[in-house]
């Protein structure tokens, strides 16, 4: 497991956020490219917006499973700090209620990639295209269930993990932990 980890942070390191990285770098400089455009000549593509909006979109999605691992997203942790400032019972507690969050997103995410593929399949089938009619749908709705995917693995770790904490064993260990800790 700890291999398939190394593995999969490489994934994302070395490939997944350079990639997320360039599109939002991309999607930036031709919105400012636009705006120059449409402000210091007085024209600019209608397709351009949608370019911009659902390339920086796609960028995001792609980021998703990132930014799950680093816990960078947006966490309601009100009840489980609350309980680790308790004592150690409610630490224990604290940890099965992260564990239990963990499953139910997990398995949420899982049935949104069930219903969400069929969606792509239509928007090939049906070659549904972007307000402009510039583009078709079906790369930046990829973008958005592949982004759901890496988060479904990046889950599957992070499950593993929070059960062998409550077993009282250290896995999956991140870098920037082992440098804190002194691993």
């Amino acid at each position: 497991m700890e291999k398939a980890y190394v593995i999969w942070r490489g994934f994302q390191d070395r490939l997944l956020a350079p990639a997320a990285g360039l599109l939002l770098i991309g999607c930036t400089l031709m919105a400012l490219l636009e705006v120059v455009r449409r402000y210091a000549f007085g024209f600019s593509f209608e397709w351009q917006q949608d370019l911009v909006t659902y390339a920086t979109m796609s960028g995001v999605y792609l980021y998703f499973g990132i930014a799950q691992r680093h816990g960078s997203h947006l966490n309601v942790t009100l009840l489980t700090d609350s309980l680790d400032t308790v004592g150690p019972r409610c630490r224990a507690v604290a940890e099965i209620v992260r564990l239990v969050a963990l499953v139910f997103s997990c398995l949420f995410l899982l049935l949104v990639l069930w219903w969400g593929l069929p969606e792509v399949e239509d928007s090939v089938k049906y070659e549904t295209r972007t307000e402009s009619l510039g583009f078709p749908m079906w790369p930046f709705l990829l973008a958005l269930m592949s982004g759901f995917a890496f988060m479904v693995v990046t889950m599957f770790f992070q499950i593993y993990r929070q059960v062998q904490k409550l077993r009282g064993r250290t896995v999956l260990v991140e870098p920037a932990e082992a440098e804190a800790t002194g691993h």
